[in-house]
């Protein structure tokens, strides 16, 4: 998966206003590592069902960097979660590491 994120879901609720597009990121990088940690923490206590709201609320913050194929599995991961099939964990990790690494440039 050597898919980038390209903002461009952001720039679309942006409707050509960079103060705004500046705001929708700024949340972005404020919550994804919250909702991140707190998936961890979730995850790793087995609270399955906790863990997938944690994805559901990350798997807005990808989809706000047009991120398509990491959006989808995020959204598979979401519904596996739910009834407690952890398979696609590691193809999620590595979206979650994307998505940190790009917000570090932004």
């Amino acid at each position: 998966m050597n898919e980038t994120p390209n903002l461009i879901y952001i720039k679309e609720l942006s409707a050509g206003s960079q103060e705004f597009e500046q705001k929708l990121i700024a949340i972005v990088k404020r919550e994804f590592p919250e909702e991140k940690n707190e998936f961890f923490t979730n995850y790793a206590s087995k609270a399955y069902l906790m863990a997938a709201e944690n994805v559901h609320k990350l798997k807005h913050k990808i989809g706000m960097l047009g991120f398509e194929s990491g959006y989808q599995i995020t959204i598979d991961f979401e519904e596996g979660l739910k009834k407690n099939d952890t398979s696609l964990y590691s193809k999620f990790i590595v979206i979650l590491d994307t998505i940190e690494h790009f917000l570090k440039t932004l």
